[in-house]
């Protein structure tokens, strides 16, 4: 069931979509529209009854039957239901629609620019409270970043960029204490 609602509910009218787009032919095309409109509507009452109706007998056939009823060049079931009543209600609600959409539209973007804030600030606290814990593989990632972005901002790739000299500090030891370069391998841990 699931299939033939796929073929005929979505793969079967886009194609003749196309072919609408293609052909420029204007009639074709505001059936096509009108029936995806219906379709959408469609689907999304769709969502919410599937969970109502699911136990009514033959409520998976009966939808299938609805989508032949819109495809229909016969009942023009698409046609029929947005001239009937999808176009008028659409069209004494559209103010209030689109102002309801800016609003939403005004919302979301707020909300996505103070979530990436925050979602910045997160990660950039957190990659400084790792690289001050002494996080190793951070801090020598970090380590191997800077030196590229060094050398690539001199721009003279012959020359070599000596390794960072790491101090460990430790709360027995009161003098710092020289660590192995990094291309010795050591993996070591420490600000920098």
């Amino acid at each position: 069931l699931f299939f033939s609602r796929l073929i005929f509910g979505t793969l079967y009218p886009a194609y003749y979509s196309y072919k609408a787009v293609k052909s420029k032919d204007i009639k074709e095309y505001v059936k096509w529209m009108m029936y995806w409109i219906i379709f959408a509507l469609f689907t999304t009452a769709e969502t919410f009854t599937d969970i109502f109706l699911c136990w009514f007998p033959f409520y998976y056939e009966l939808k299938i039957a609805f989508v032949a009823w819109l495809l229909s060049p016969y009942t023009k079931g698409s046609s029929l239901l947005y001239r009937k009543f999808v176009h008028p209600t659409l069209s004494s609600k559209e103010k209030e629609i689109d102002d309801c959409l800016i609003q939403a539209k005004d919302r979301s973007y707020d909300a996505l620019v103070h979530f990436g804030k925050r979602g910045l600030n997160v990660a950039a606290t957190a990659a400084v409270m790792a690289a001050s814990k002494g996080q190793g593989a951070l801090s020598e990632r970090l380590r191997s970043f800077s030196m590229q972005d060094l050398s690539s901002i001199r721009g003279d790739s012959s020359t070599t960029v000596p390794p960072p000299v790491t101090v460990r500090t430790s709360s027995k030891q009161s003098h710092p204490k020289p660590s192995r370069s990094a291309s010795e391998g050591t993996g070591s841990s420490g600000k920098w």
